[in-house]
């Protein structure tokens, strides 16, 4: 989980503060009990700050330890200088808490600490209440999340295979306004590289992964023309050769276009990028790789987002369409789900008995295998990140996929792409709601419910956070 720095912070007067202590020690150690039981590593300051020297002294001390999030503690009326001033040792997020008692105003001095980073505009959260209170500790560990994923997020590189696909402005964003505000940088790979190397993997290689597939897969179903056991080993070859690359340039998050360069003359991506996604391969259990089809690098953005803050998998689709008849969305694109979440098993072959490896349609005369499930049932969380007039926006919504019976199932998968994966998602958001303000054809969603880390993060990461359900 997420590594905490602890600072607390008293009253400036040595009269007052020596008498406060045991109190401010008491709850600094309910804090830490209570996020080392929520799974975290926390760090507590050795001193409690009571001077300005101290503040400076103990948060360049934490800061040392490489923190995902700093919680100053302000549980009895504190100078708010003390809070600044460690704060400007601590570069990452920040998360000021206090206690509600009616015999010490720690209210009063987060109130007065919180506006002093307001004036000189340093982004920080507020907490308050009994942190063994599980509504307290659930805000709490929202937006230890949400630092946490900022924090994870600076200093890592995508690696962008390809450039703008087909036109798509949303797929497309400012290098350099990724590190001035989330610091990643870009690395830009030609495709050619995947060509170049997939023909370089050992062809026992590719053939062991083509025999897993045909072996766990619902069904791998050759056509003799779209899809061949050549192909198949050609999509194979094509999954490792990125990964080389993710090794060798260090991604951390990656894109691959695709169209229409290697969907025309070499073979989808759509192996690569639903097992890139996937916690396990035919060579075993693996870290999750967020790779977003058409380079979509606000996609991928949204999608590492995600997964820092769920520890899950996460979906990629288009907004496909909308069903009036039965209130549900079709999120569809080629290939680019998980196969994770089939079933949304810890076990890989429970999720690939619902896989059908199916030859590609029209659009990609290349070829190969398009990774077909109708994902399992469940809550989600929607979300994308776009950037219009130049400015981050986090539009959200709740949903639920649904699990259909057979006809709309079938209705529905034949009325799009059926050879391509498919959620039925009902949104806690009407369809004019979505469709009149959404800023993308791309969404992203992970299971459950984290809207309150996403608002968090947001807030952190001087991003505009919009509910699509919200009135």
């Amino acid at each position: 989980m997420a590594r905490v720095g602890l600072l607390s912070v008293s009253d400036g007067r040595s009269f007052v503060n020596r008498d406060l202590r045991e109190f401010v020690r008491g709850v600094e150690r309910r804090i830490a009990s209570a996020l080392e039981a929520d799974g975290h590593q926390v760090i507590v300051a050795a001193e409690i700050v009571e001077d300005n020297e101290l503040a400076v002294d103990q948060a360049s001390k934490l800061a040392a330890a490489g923190l995902d999030i700093a919680i100053v503690n302000i549980p009895v009326w504190a100078f708010p200088h003390f809070t600044v001033l460690a704060a400007s040792q601590l570069p990452g997020p920040l998360l000021l808490f206090s206690n509600i008692s009616p015999q010490y105003p720690g209210m009063v001095g987060m109130l007065a600490a919180a506006g002093a980073l307001d004036q000189i505009g340093r982004r920080h959260g507020r907490a308050w209440g009994d942190i063994s209170d599980p509504e307290v500790m659930g805000r709490v560990r929202a937006w230890i999340g949400a630092g946490s994923a900022l924090a994870r997020l600076r200093g890592s590189t995508f690696g962008r295979f390809g450039g703008r696909p087909m036109g798509m402005y949303t797929a497309t964003a400012d290098p350099a306004q990724w590190m001035r505000q989330f610091g990643v940088d870009v690395e830009e790979i030609d495709q050619l590289e995947i060509v170049r190397r997939a023909e370089l993997v050992d062809p026992s290689r590719a053939r062991a992964g083509r025999e897993w597939l045909e072996r766990h897969a619902a069904e791998v179903r050759y056509d003799g023309r779209q899809l061949t056991p050549a192909l198949l080993e050609r999509q194979v070859r094509s999954y490792h050769a990125v990964r080389e690359l993710i090794d060798e340039w260090h991604l951390d998050f990656s894109g691959i276009k695709g169209q229409p360069e290697l969907t025309t003359h070499f073979a989808t991506m759509d192996v690569a990028e639903a097992f890139l996604n996937d916690p396990y391969d035919w060579e075993g259990p693996k870290e999750t790789h967020v790779c977003a089809t058409e380079a979509d690098m606000d996609g991928a953005l949204t999608m590492q987002v995600l997964k820092f803050i769920s520890g899950t998998p996460v979906l990629f689709a288009d907004l496909r369409c909308y069903d009036r008849a039965t209130d549900v969305w079709d999120l569809c694109n080629s290939g680019q789900h998980a196969t994770w979440f089939a079933a949304r098993s810890s076990d890989p072959l429970e999720n690939l008995g619902r896989v059908h490896l199916l030859p590609e349609g029209f659009y990609f005369p290349a070829g190969g295998a398009s990774i077909q499930h109708v994902a399992a049932p469940g809550a989600v969380t929607l979300a994308r990140l776009t950037h219009p007039g130049g400015r981050y926006r986090l539009q959200v919504v709740k949903g639920e996929i649904e699990e259909l019976d057979a006809a709309n199932t079938d209705r529905l998968v034949r009325g799009s792409n059926y050879e391509w994966p498919h959620a039925f998602v009902r949104m806690e958001a009407t369809a004019d709601q979505v469709l009149s303000r959404f800023g993308s054809n791309h969404i992203h969603a992970v299971p459950g419910e984290h809207r309150p880390a996403l608002r968090a993060f947001c807030r952190l990461a001087d991003v505009d956070y919009e509910d699509l359900g919200a009135s």
